[in-house]
């Protein structure tokens, strides 16, 4: 592989490019001695369960180890779909019939729920459904996206199209993949900028936001309180909301850590290009991604600028820095019209995974929480923070289908990924193995 030491732009930098944008809040104002609630996790679904707690009537406060806005939610490719990851992701083998038709029909739920919150609420979210496209890595995959692609137009409702390889070029200018799909419904925004009008709107609700208070083991305390000690102080609080994700800690939450794997992924961003230029590399601004174990995902900006792309860039964890050589490397298989452009940044976040493939609403640890978003968390962490809150209320007529006890442990895990290199080399020799050369 070339050692592609010129590809940084003067201005590169090792941070999200949506932080241009809207960057991360810092709070440093001393700690609320007692609240109704603590939520510990300043992502999507602790900044919507916050904020229906307040409109509520309850006094909440959202602390954060960081920023608020730190973690992977303004860190994501932004990209929004429906039940698309539990159909075709293998969530729903070996589940209830029953239990499949509520989780489908939730995570469909949470897709129409984003769309109103931004709607109904005039978020500055950059909300645009222009479609998404699957790309067939090896040749048999385009079968099977036929396939998936009619179990999601039948138990999900959307508009599937799809191009084989004479015809791919048609939503993709690039000759790599072997056909693919396209999903009208699917989209995506401005994951700064739609953090940036959550944390806006659970203020203008009375929500307290801290930063830099990294909260520790719940404790029982008198009158049924909880006690939240943090880096900052105590507080006692009458309910805890967990919803920390990718970086729910061992020695903070030790049942979830059991239970959570975080996934660095790495994106970069290139220098701004021609308008024809991007219109040719995705015509309409499509979403893009493909059907690779270790995938790739890739998009326009939102102001149409330049390119996004994501990727794992190899086996073991390395700097910003060092992963952009490796993704730029990926980026160009796929179009190597963009050999010599620029990019301006370089950044990483940590998705969290289960056993199972499914998220998570339920108690341990002494609080309630929301976790296990797979990579599909925009709008369904949204959905589940907001469900999570109104458990508390007692407002739901029935459980969510995501709140059940079952929620397996990984084997020989604590919350360190000692395992991730080989699984990593794993996927990746299978999909080289999948993909005949020449």
């Amino acid at each position: 592989m070339p050692n592609y030491d010129e590809i940084y732009s003067k201005d590169f930098k090792e941070a999200p490019y949506w932080w241009e944008a809207a960057e991360p809040e810092t709070n440093l104002d001393p700690l609320p001695e007692k609240v109704d609630v603590v939520v510990v996790g300043s992502g999507y679904a602790g900044m919507n369960a916050a904020t229906h707690l307040a409109r509520a009537g309850r006094s909440v406060v959202v602390l954060d180890s960081d920023r608020i806005g730190s973690g992977c939610s303004t860190r994501s490719g932004g990209m929004v779909s429906s039940g698309q990851k539990l159909v075709v992701g293998g969530a729903i083998k070996g589940i209830d019939p029953a239990l499949i038709s509520r989780l489908i029909g939730e995570s469909n739920e949470s897709f129409e729920y984003l769309k109103m919150l931004v709607a109904t609420e005039n978020l500055d979210a950059g909300l645009e459904l222009k479609g998404r496209f699957f790309g067939a890595h090896a040749a048999a995959d385009f079968e099977t996206l036929k396939r998936h692609g009619a179990l999601l137009a039948e138990k999900t409702g959307v508009k599937v199209h799809f191009f084989d390889r004479d015809h791919q070029r048609e939503v993709i200018g690039s000759d790599y993949y072997n056909g693919g799909m396209v999903i009208d419904d699917y989209g995506g925004l401005h994951p700064g900028l739609y953090h940036k009008a959550l944390r806006e709107r659970a203020k203008a609700a009375g929500v307290q936001l801290r930063s830099h208070a990294r909260a520790g083991i719940v404790k029982d305390g008198p009158n049924r309180e909880k006690i939240v000690p943090t880096a900052r102080g105590t507080i006692r609080a009458t309910n805890v909301i967990v919803a920390t994700n990718g970086y729910t800690e061992a020695d903070a939450t030790p049942e979830l850590a059991r239970r959570l794997v975080p996934v660095k992924s790495y994106q970069i961003a290139t220098e701004a290009l021609p308008a024809e230029i991007l219109a040719e590399l995705i015509p309409q601004s499509r979403m893009v991604s493909d059907t690779r174990r270790d995938l790739i995902y890739s998009r326009v900006s939102p102001d149409g600028t330049r390119l996004l792309f994501g990727s794992r860039p190899g086996i073991f964890e390395m700097t910003e820095k060092q992963a952009a050589k490796r993704i730029y490397a990926r980026m160009l298989t796929i179009w190597p019209q963009l050999a010599g452009v620029k990019i301006t940044h370089s950044w990483v976040g940590s998705v969290a995974m289960t056993v199972d493939k499914l998220a998570h609403i339920g108690e341990r640890d002494g609080a309630d929480f929301a976790v296990g978003c797979n990579g599909n968390g925009v709008a369904l962490m949204t959905y589940l923070g907001y469900q999570t809150a109104r458990k508390i209320l007692g407002e739901q007529n029935a459980p969510s289908a995501f709140d059940r006890e079952k929620f397996t442990a990984v084997p020989f895990y604590s919350g360190k990924p000692w395992f991730l290199p080989a699984f990593t080399g794993w996927y990746r020799l299978r999909d080289f193995l999948d993909r005949p050369r020449g």
